[in-house]
């Protein structure tokens, strides 16, 4: 009975910080106006667009999952598809990367927000741009 509990007990708290290392927790939010100036030997940027980036918040958790809540707006008049690869962020080593393939319908002057996955990566998420924000 009391190796039946106690094994109740370990899957019982492995479960639970299970939870906490995927819980997604707001980074520290940095100014838009932060230069940075990492080398872009092969020029990666993201595809040309008609989405203005107006702001976003990057998140992760302690698996090394990186996100982020993206607000964008369709300057065109048009409909438009937003694609992954219009969107580029820039990570602390210095590495670009689209995120995994998404689409999402704007309709013309439309704004929206939407909330991106970027994969898992050591490093964080200091900045995210697009083709229409640089």
């Amino acid at each position: 009975m009391y190796k039946f509990l106690l094994l109740i007990s370990i899957l019982f708290s492995v479960s639970s910080y299970a939870d906490e290392t995927e819980a997604l927790t707001v980074d520290r939010v940095i100014a838009n106006n932060l230069e940075l100036a990492f080398p872009n030997d092969k020029n990666v940027k993201p595809k040309a667009s008609d989405f203005e980036l107006i702001n976003y918040v990057v998140m992760s958790n302690d698996l090394g999952e990186r996100w982020a809540v993206i607000t964008l707006t369709n300057t065109s008049s048009g409909r438009r598809i937003l694609e992954h690869d219009h969107l580029m962020a820039l990570f602390a080593d210095g590495k670009r990367k689209s995120p995994p393939a998404f689409n999402v319908s704007f309709e013309g002057q439309e704004t929206q927000s939407i909330t991106v996955s970027f994969g898992e990566n050591k490093f964080p998420i200091l900045s995210i741009t697009s083709d229409a924000s640089l």
